[in-house]
């Protein structure tokens, strides 16, 4: 894997901090009091089973959603007082499919690049660089449609990645994907984590996808139920395992007003 270089960070400043978010649709309650923080150059996953709220909260982190109670700062930066400065940090890929069908993969990425305002020749250099960190530069001008769904994740990494951010979030990456595509899919974001100090937030529902070092935010109904290393986590709970734990603090039972 080539390397990536991104914007820096600042010196002790969390590369994501929630802070006391809270969200609703109407009535529902989406997000309760959600607070939690990544480190630079970390790999944390963001653990809930479908609807605990982990899109909304990535909606929110991206702007596509307004922030209106809490806070939520990417290196330092509020993404609603100051959000140029914090969006151009952050990289994502959403759950949905999000690459034009009938554009190459070249004119998929160079249209990203041009929002961010990269010129041409430099767009080309990276445009390079992305794809041989997702293994994927041999189909520069094919059609995206030509793809398998993970070379289609493939590139939607590589596009998250082009205008170097120092923050990557990434929202259920590898569901309908095979079991070895998963896995290559998750091993690229943990080494671009080790070798190009990136920071990761990993969203997922599938137990299978967290290590034992991995630090890990459950979220459950909206709330934040744990945050803490996998072991800690474990422990915490009184089980054997973090399936066992995700399990336990998962488990339905009277919602709280608003979030039933």
């Amino acid at each position: 894997m080539e390397h990536v270089r991104t914007y820096g960070g600042s010196d002790g400043v969390a590369a994501l901090d929630v802070a006391a978010v809270s969200h609703a649709y109407g009535p529902k309650r989406a997000l309760d009091d959600v607070s939690f923080s990544l480190a630079p150059a970390s790999f944390a996953v963001l653990l809930g089973p479908n609807g605990a709220g982990k899109t909304t909260l990535f909606s929110l982190i991206s702007r596509l959603y307004d922030t209106r109670q809490g806070a939520i700062r990417i290196f330092g930066h509020d993404v609603t007082r100051a959000s140029g400065e914090a969006l151009r940090r952050l990289g994502i890929v959403f759950q949905a499919r999000t690459l034009d069908l009938d554009l190459s993969v070249y004119q998929n990425l160079s249209y990203h690049a041009s929002l961010h305002g990269i010129g041409s020749a430099e767009a080309r250099r990276r445009i390079d660089a992305v794809l041989a960190t997702v293994n994927m530069g041999d189909r520069l001008h094919d059609k995206a449609r030509s793809l398998s769904g993970g070379q289609m994740r493939r590139i939607e990494i590589a596009r998250a990645l082009l205008h170097r951010p120092p923050l990557l979030l990434l929202d259920e990456a590898t569901v309908g994907l095979d079991v070895q595509s998963r896995a290559s899919i998750l091993a690229d974001i943990r080494k671009l984590v080790a070798t190009d100090g990136i920071s990761a937030l990993w969203a997922t529902h599938l137990i299978d996808e967290v290590e034992d070092s991995d630090q890990v935010v459950v979220l459950a109904e909206g709330r934040v139920v744990a945050n803490a290393s996998v072991v800690e986590v474990v422990r915490t709970a009184g089980t054997r395992t973090i399936g066992e734990a995700f399990t336990k603090l998962t488990q339905k039972k009277a919602a709280p007003e608003g979030l039933t």
